[in-house]
């Protein structure tokens, strides 16, 4: 059996998880397996695969790779060490993979920041968008996730959303000489009560007012199920904003076809657009262990084949 070669299992740091003296994926795995030729972007996150691939960063990206996934996204990668961070950007250029998302900042989900137009609350912000840029570029990433935060309850809407869109003007003028965009995540009310952004057409209306190449819509299809519905007709009158979309199933969060969303069609409908973004797996596995994330996979082999 053909082993993987030496350089990835040099590319481990001591920031990277491990398994105590088990075989690491890179040991064991037979690379003349032929991955899958996937139609989209499609990118799991750490721990998606972690029984199939073991728990060291590296591997789980080589698994995914290994797979055919040609996309990764990492909600937590601005607080992974800086040299596990530069592994992982090592790893994901050699196998061709894109970065996907990562948080940009703190994210404010029981009290006000950027809708109160707070002075202080907009720094922090604008400093962490300083700081995740040294962060992106690090990582090879071209977007970064952005949450206005809470409400404000003692403002009327409109002037909310014009603290909002001043706050990400400012950031916008940050992120564009760097060629960098943040996307802004609308949130349903079931999961995250009470956020100022919670739908599509509230979004589009902020990216026309930011007027900004640095700032657009991540389109979460389960945030979206449960908020507003109608997927494909709201994709369509805002797709000239979106430029990142994540995926999940409802009810629960887990992958394609184990609810409600017709992926078939949604996924039909992104291709048809050609889409050249990433589509996030933001959601967890329906069934546990090795056979639940071989699941997965098979998951969206089944809905990319209908494209």
């Amino acid at each position: 059996m053909k082993r993987r070669s030496f350089i990835q299992k040099t590319a481990l740091t001591s920031g990277a998880l491990s398994l105590g003296g088990a075989f690491s994926y890179a040991q064991t795995h037979n690379s003349k397996k032929m991955a899958h030729s996937f139609n989209l972007k499609y990118a799991p996150h750490l721990g998606m695969f972690k029984n199939l691939a073991g728990e060291d960063p590296i591997d789980q990206l080589n698994f995914m790779a290994d797979q055919g996934f040609t996309a990764y996204e990492d909600n937590g990668m601005k607080s992974r060490e800086v040299a596990l961070q530069e592994k992982m950007a090592e790893t994901m250029q050699k196998r061709g993979m894109e970065m996907g998302v990562f948080v940009a900042h703190k994210i404010y989900w029981t009290e006000p920041n950027l809708a109160s137009g707070d002075t202080e609350k907009r720094a922090e912000f604008l400093n962490d968008i300083k700081s995740s840029i040294e962060v992106a570029k690090r990582v090879n990433a071209k977007w970064m996730t952005v949450v206005p935060g809470h409400v404000d309850l003692r403002l009327n809407m409109g002037y909310q959303t014009t603290n909002v869109v001043e706050s990400l003007k400012q950031a916008s003028a940050l992120l564009e000489p760097h060629n960098i965009t943040m996307v802004l995540e609308p949130l349903n009310f079931r999961n995250h009560p009470g956020l100022f952004l919670t739908e599509s057409p509230q979004a589009y209306e902020i990216c026309k007012a930011v007027d900004s190449p640095s700032c657009k819509i991540l389109f979460d299809i389960y945030h979206q199920q449960i908020q507003e519905g109608n997927l494909i007709p709201n994709m369509e009158a805002c797709w000239d904003e979106i430029a990142y979309i994540q995926i999940g199933d409802n009810p629960g969060r887990k992958e394609p076809t184990t609810g409600e969303i017709n992926y078939n069609n949604v996924f039909k409908f992104i291709h048809s657009k050609k889409f050249d973004g990433i589509l996030g797996m933001e959601h967890g596995n329906s069934r546990p262990d090795k056979a639940g994330e071989q699941a997965v996979i098979d998951a969206y082999k089944k809905v990319d084949d209908f494209l």
